[in-house]
């Protein structure tokens, strides 16, 4: 297999990705915030030539021919078969960095197959741990030079150009572009009440005192039942205009539909070179230019929120360190004040080598589940995510995510996300708790990150919130 690319005359992604929304196994990788740094591309995968779905341990992989169905550890497996893609592979060079390869998502459960956990939840059957497809043709954008191309893995340039000319011919024939969705409110269901979830909070700061951890992420689900002709890539199209984010994305697997509006990349790898961006830290945002500077203020100046993220750092400076080059781990950034949509954040940077030993799986392995939404230590933190919180968490606090035939990759954390299952819909949202956390400031923190959620199903002129207060400047 070679590489051919052709550039387009198109450089609205959203306007592109309305072709393949209704696919299954279509992907959209969306720099939806353009004020961000890390805004540059945006990435449209459809037509898979194989799937890998993982089920509690369960492997299916399909492809054109058969259907098969093994055991073991899925991101051995989806190496396996990149490799086996990857034959004569070239990176073309002055293009955006994912140029065909694996691509989808790595549910938070997924951690079960490379750790031993608790199962107190049980596993849905229609829930994969993993769902991701092998393409050999991908449509790139890059923002900063407002560009794009379709490139393609083929045998020769023949076939190259006809799997081209075929994804512009379903671009074109899609006439009107999908609208934005604006559904009647619908009513969410916690699966804490407010007093229930104060009191877990407690039950975290026990396990804080009595040695166990230092920090544990609490979230909390909300779930709601959706109109029959709900549309949920027009109601992406919402989310994505109330709450821009630079991790955001699509992903349609057929029953199973995610939208992310995602501020936080997990792990990217260009070359050799490693970055993590962990946030930890949150206030919201205000229409009052004074109430938003003391929010912000009040972050920067949080002890509580600066040790929440410093120990996060730690954390992911020791999972990079099992998979990089000695002594090439560094903290680039520590904690620095960044402002979205509907929150501000204080984010680190934290980069290192990959191994020449090592592969972008094997990073991921090393580092999954992300530890700003575990808490450390890891593991034991995990252990008590499974105790405390009612539901198994899916998608969520798992990643999306791109794994090319070079090696390079990026994901997010999927924080801020929607699950579709037919009818129904679901979100999550937590927060780290640490020895000083207060669980009344703690469990409105919750509602705060959830409020964009809420705001994009609700009427333009709404303005009814399961909010009840703004975060306390202390939480």
């Amino acid at each position: 297999m070679d590489s051919y690319v052709v550039g387009i005359e198109l450089t609205d992604p959203v306007e592109a990705f309305a072709a393949f929304a209704q696919q299954p196994y279509s992907l959209f990788f969306d720099s939806a915030d353009k004020s961000h740094s890390a805004n540059r591309y945006s990435f449209i995968a459809a037509q898979p030539v194989e799937t890998i779905e993982a089920y509690d341990g369960r492997i299916t992989i399909t492809n054109r021919d058969q259907q098969t169905t093994i055991t073991g550890d899925p991101l051995t497996v989806l190496q396996e078969r990149l490799d086996a893609y990857a034959m004569r592979a070239e990176t073309l060079p002055g293009l955006p960095p994912f140029q065909g390869g694996a691509a989808g998502l790595f549910g938070y459960d997924l951690g079960r197959c490379f750790e031993t956990l608790p199962a107190k939840d049980a596993a849905s059957k229609d829930m994969p741990d993993m769902a991701v497809g092998i393409y050999d043709q991908v449509i790139a954008f890059d923002h900063a030079q407002n560009k794009a191309w379709i490139i393609t893995r083929a045998p020769d340039e023949g076939t190259a150009a006809i799997k081209q000319r075929m994804a512009l011919k379903l671009i074109e024939d899609t006439k009107s572009k999908t609208e934005i969705s604006t559904p009647a409110t619908i009513d969410w269901k916690p699966n804490f009440k407010a007093n229930d979830y104060k009191q877990s909070v407690l039950r975290v700061i026990e396990y804080i005192r009595a040695g166990d951890i230092f920090q544990a992420n609490l979230a909390q689900r909300f779930d709601a039942e959706l109109p029959a002709d709900f549309d949920s890539f027009a109601h992406y199209l919402r989310l994505r205009q109330i709450n821009p984010a630079p991790f955001a994305g699509f992903m349609n697997f057929g029953k199973l539909k995610i939208a992310s509006a995602s501020p936080e990349r997990f792990l990217t790898v260009r070359g050799r070179e490693v970055e993590t961006r962990p946030i930890k830290g949150t206030r919201p945002r205000s229409p009052d230019e004074i109430m938003d500077r003391m929010y912000k203020n009040a972050l920067e100046n949080s002890h509580k929120d600066y040790a929440e993220n410093i120990m996060i750092v730690d954390l992911l400076r020791s999972d990079l360190s099992k998979v990089c080059e000695f002594n090439s781990v560094n903290v680039e950034r520590l904690c620095q004040l960044e402002t979205f949509a509907s929150v501000h954040h204080l984010v680190s940077i934290v980069r290192g080598t990959l191994s020449h030993r090592k592969t972008a799986s094997d990073l991921l392995r090393a580092c999954f589940p992300g530890g700003s939404i575990t808490g450390a230590p890891k593991i034991r933190a995990m252990q008590i995510i499974e105790e405390l919180e009612p539901t198994r968490r899916g998608p969520y606090c798992g990643t999306m995510g791109y794994i090319g035939f070079d090696g390079t990759m990026d994901s997010n954390i999927l924080i801020r996300t929607l699950v579709y299952e037919g009818r129904n819909v679901s979100f999550q949202t937590g927060g780290g708790i640490v020895s000083d956390s207060i669980p009344g400031n703690e469990y409105q923190e919750t509602l705060d990150k959830a409020e964009a959620m809420f705001r994009s199903f609700r009427p333009e002129n709404s303005t009814k919130s399961i909010n009840s207060k703004p975060l306390a400047t202390n939480s």
